[in-house]
């Protein structure tokens, strides 16, 4: 028998035991995704290679910071090299390809890891492509034949840019927003939720905006529209102008 006064004491601590508990639990048994990069101990060995940047962490300020592109590339970029590896580990046919041609060949991998090449090699590939797009004291519209891709496309590079960003704020969650060229040549703006990437759709991707809010909450939070507009300050057109070529 217990008391009254025994009974409230000790039952906020049986709510809350019961209530850690079941979050213990739930942590537990969710499955690791590319949204919540965790400790997974050491690289599993394979044939993909987390780049380096190319530049120190703290090139691009003000417009992204130098923590958020630590975290951002140590963390979740080398997660996806990770997992990727580890899906292929047991398949000697898919080590053998090039992270391009998994992703436009989903359709080979094997059920039981295409999701896990899908968004894992997406993310490799993705990343890999966003890091070269980026230099310090970027910005400087294009010249030569992408200039003119751009203006028979959008009738403007300003009017290119808004339609990039109508794209990237128009993603709902997590994806990307694109300048590719389609299987003609054509300049196109498109959009992909996740880790896609546009050579799903046979369209070669040239500029990508990371979306995810692993990109940019650190320093802007909530405000995706000031992160997108801050980084046309650092994009590296040249590069993205070789793309094209």
């Amino acid at each position: 028998m217990i008391t009254r006064r025994q009974l409230l004491v000790s039952t906020p601590a049986a709510v809350l035991g019961t209530a850690l508990a079941s979050k213990a639990a739930s942590l537990a048994a969710a499955p690791l995704n590319d949204a919540r990069v965790l400790d997974q101990g050491a690289p599993a060995a394979g044939p993909f290679t987390l780049p380096p940047l190319g530049y120190a962490v703290d090139a691009l300020e003000p417009h992204i910071d130098a923590q958020t592109m630590t975290i951002h590339h140590d963390k979740h970029h080398a997660a996806y090299v990770n997992n990727l590896n580890a899906a292929v580990a047991s398949h000697a046919d898919l080590k053998q390809k090039s992270v391009e041609d998994l992703i436009k060949g989903l359709g080979a991998v094997p059920d039981d890891i295409r999701t896990a090449v899908r968004n894992n090699a997406g993310g490799h590939y993705n990343h890999t492509l966003f890091w070269k797009s980026l230099k310090k004291g970027g910005g400087t519209p294009p010249a030569g034949d992408l200039a003119k891709g751009i203006t028979a496309a959008f009738g403007s590079f300003d009017k290119m840019k808004d339609q990039l960003t109508a794209a990237a704020m128009g993603v709902f969650g997590s994806g990307w927003a694109w300048l590719s060229a389609d299987n003609t040549g054509r300049l196109v703006i498109e959009a992909t939720p996740n880790q896609d990437s546009p050579l799903m759709r046979d369209h070669t991707p040239l500029l990508g905006i990371d979306v995810w809010e692993h990109a940019y909450y650190l320093k802007y939070q909530n405000l995706r529209k000031d992160y997108v507009t801050a980084i046309f300050n650092v994009i590296d057109w040249d590069t993205v102008q070789q793309r094209f070529k």
